[in-house]
């Protein structure tokens, strides 16, 4: 019997961990979500070989200060550069070449390259107002969302 309640707690509390996470939204979904109601778009651009963007990507689901803003006041994205379908996003549509989907080339290239982890941050109109590469640690992701919402 006691057994049974600890088991049951352990999936209570997870469930309410596993609902409480900001989820990332492919960008299918995205365009459906802004067309009903438009907000900013944090897009983590990524590779599945990056050790850097993994932590961050880890900073940006596991930290509650950093999920709560995205989950209140923005839309998230995490986009694999290295995505071979192609991605349609405010009415284009983005293909895989030499190595890198479009659309990671469109939203992370500063100084005329792209590198992992780029983070790009769009207005409620697509338009880029904010990209860093590189890794940014939890409180520097914070401070810069919360940045955007006040400017």
């Amino acid at each position: 019997m006691f057994k049974g309640y600890i088991i049951a707690s352990v999936i209570l509390l997870l469930a309410f961990n596993v609902c409480g996470q900001n989820r990332a939204l492919k960008f299918d979904e995205l365009n459906v979500l802004q067309a009903q109601e438009a907000r900013p778009v944090v897009v983590l651009i990524s590779t599945s070989w990056c050790k850097f963007c993994h932590a961050m990507k880890n900073s940006m689901l596991r930290s509650k200060k950093i999920s709560t803003i995205l989950a209140d006041k923005y839309r998230t994205v995490f986009l694999d550069a290295e995505e071979k379908d192609s991605i349609t996003f405010a009415g284009r549509t983005f293909r895989y070449e030499q190595g890198v989907n479009g659309l990671a080339k469109e939203l992370g290239t500063i100084n005329g390259q792209v590198s992992y982890p780029t983070l790009c941050i769009l207005n409620k109109q697509n338009e880029i107002i904010y990209q860093q590469d590189g890794y940014l640690s939890p409180d520097a992701i914070t401070q810069v969302l919360a940045k955007l919402l006040w400017d």
